[in-house]
C-alpha cells in the first residue's frame, strides 16, 4: 500500500508539474495584443488612448478580413492582435473576423454578410482586399472600411499601412553584420511594390554596414504555402546562404527550415523570436493595436476622414523584434542606432543616391521620396540579386 502512494504522489506531482509547465507556456504565447513592448511611441498613444474619456461609451460591430489563418505567427497573426487589442481597450465594441477569404468576390460577400448583420466598420486587411472593398463600398455608403495598404483612397475607403520598410533596413544592418557568407537570403510572395521596397530596405540595411553583403531573392507566388516555403529555404541554403528572411504571411516555415539548418534568421510581420530557435537575429514587426483603436475612435465620434495615412517607428506602428541569445552587443547596437537614426530623421533608408539592379539611378543624390512615392517601387537595388517575375 505504502508502496502504491509513493508511485501515485510521483505521478501526481509529475503531471502537476508537466500542467503547469503547459499553463506557463500558454501564457508565455499569449502576449499584449496591444503590442508596446519595446516601442515607447505605441506605449505613449495607449497613454493617450487611456487619457481621452470614457472608452465604455463607445458602441459598434467591426467586421475583420484576413486572407490567412489568425495563427500563422505572421501578417494575419499580427492583423488580429489588432482587433484583440481594439476589443481590449473598448470593451463594449463587438468585433467578428472571417479567416482564409480570398481576394476575389467571395470577400466582396463575406464583407457584405457582416454589414448586413450590423457592422458599420470594416477591416480588409490584405492588399488584394481593396478592389473588393472599393465595390462594397458602393452598395454601403454609411460603412466606413480601413484598408490596410491600399494606395488610393476614396469617400468611404481609407488607406492606412505601417512604413515597416524601416524596421526592414535596421533589420537588414543587424544581418549585414552577423553574415559570414556575405551571402544573405529573401523569400518573397508577390512582386508589389511594398514587398519590393522590404526586398530593397534590407538589401540597403546590410550594404550600409557591409559593402560585400548581396541579398539573393526568390519569389514564391503565394501568401502562405509551408511546403514551397520550406523548399526555396533550403534551396538558398544549399547555395551557401547564412541568414534567411521573408515576406510571407506564414513565416514559421522558413524559421523552421533555417533553426533545423543551422542558419540565421530574420523574422518579419510578429516577433518570432519564441519559436524560431537559437539563431534568430531579429525583425521587423507590426504593432497595430494603437492606431487601429485610435482610427475606431475617430470613426465613432465623427472625425475621421478617409485618406492615405502611413506611419513608421517614430509614431508606434512598427518596431523592432526582441533579438536572438546569440546576438553580439555590437549587432544589436548597430540595429538599434540605424531605428533610433530614422526616429530623429538623421537617417533615410531611401535617400538618394541609390542605383538600381542595372546600374541605373533609381533615387537621384540627396532625393528623400515619401512613402507613397516608395510604394510605387517597381525595381530592386543593385546589391539584390534575382529578377522580378513578369
Amino acid at each position: 500500500m505504502q508502496r502504491f502512494l509513493r508511485t501515485s504522489l510521483l505521478i501526481l506531482l509529475l503531471v502537476t508539474a508537466l500542467f503547469s509547465q503547459v499553463v506557463i507556456a500558454q501564457e508565455a504565447e499569449e502576449p499584449d495584443p496591444c503590442g508596446p513592448a519595446g516601442s515607447e511611441a505605441a506605449a505613449e498613444m495607449l497613454t493617450a488612448l487611456a487619457a481621452s474619456g470614457d472608452l465604455s461609451t463607445y458602441t459598434a460591430k467591426i467586421g475583420f478580413i484576413f486572407v490567412g489563418p489568425v495563427d500563422d505567427f505572421g501578417y494575419n497573426y499580427a492583423a488580429n492582435q489588432g482587433r484583440l487589442c481594439i476589443e481590449k481597450l473598448l470593451p463594449n465594441i463587438e468585433t467578428i473576423y472571417a479567416e482564409n477569404v480570398p481576394e476575389n468576390a467571395e470577400a466582396e460577400r463575406i464583407m457584405e454578410q457582416m454589414i448586413r448583420s450590423g457592422a458599420t466598420l470594416i477591416f480588409p486587411t490584405s492588399y488584394g482586399h481593396y478592389d473588393p472593398a472599393l465595390n462594397v463600398s458602393e452598395k454601403f455608403p454609411d460603412v466606413t472600411f480601413f484598408h490596410m495598404g491600399g494606395l488610393e483612397p476614396t469617400e468611404k475607403v481609407g488607406s492606412f499601412f505601417g512604413e515597416i520598410w524601416q524596421m526592414e533596413y535596421a533589420s537588414g544592418v543587424a544581418a549585414g553584420l552577423t553574415t559570414e557568407s556575405n551571402k544573405l537570403g529573401f523569400i518573397a510572395a508577390f512582386p508589389i511594390p511594398q514587398v519590393l521596397l522590404n526586398i530593397n530596405a534590407f538589401e540597403l540595411g546590410a550594404k550600409s554596414v557591409n559593402p560585400d553583403a548581396t541579398t539573393t531573392v526568390v519569389f514564391s507566388g503565394n501568401w502562405c504555402d509551408p511546403a514551397v516555403l520550406a523548399e526555396a529555404a533550403n534551396s538558398l541554403i544549399d547555395q551557401g546562404i547564412d541568414v534567411l528572411t521573408q515576406h510571407q504571411d506564414c513565416p514559421k516555415p522558413v524559421l523552421e527550415v533555417a533553426d533545423r539548418r543551422g542558419i540565421w534568421s530574420v523574422g518579419y510581420h510578429a516577433d518570432a523570436s519564441s519559436v524560431a530557435g537559437e539563431k534568430w537575429i531579429t525583425g521587423s514587426r507590426w504593432v497595430w493595436g494603437p492606431l487601429m483603436t485610435q482610427l475606431v475612435i475617430e470613426a465613432l465620434d465623427g472625425t475621421y476622414v478617409p485618406e492615405l495615412l502611413r506611419v513608421g517607428v517614430a509614431e508606434g506602428a512598427v518596431a523592432l523584434s526582441d533579438f536572438g541569445p546569440g546576438v553580439s552587443d555590437e549587432v544589436k547596437a548597430a540595429a538599434e542606432a540605424a531605428r533610433d537614426a530614422i526616429i530623429s530623421g538623421e537617417l533615410y533608408p531611401f535617400e538618394g543616391p541609390i542605383l538600381a539592379q542595372d546600374g541605373t539611378v533609381a533615387i537621384a543624390e540627396g532625393e528623400r521620396p515619401d512613402t507613397p512615392t516608395l510604394e510605387t517601387t517597381d525595381y530592386l537595388v543593385e546589391g539584390v540579386i534575382g529578377t522580378i517575375p513578369q
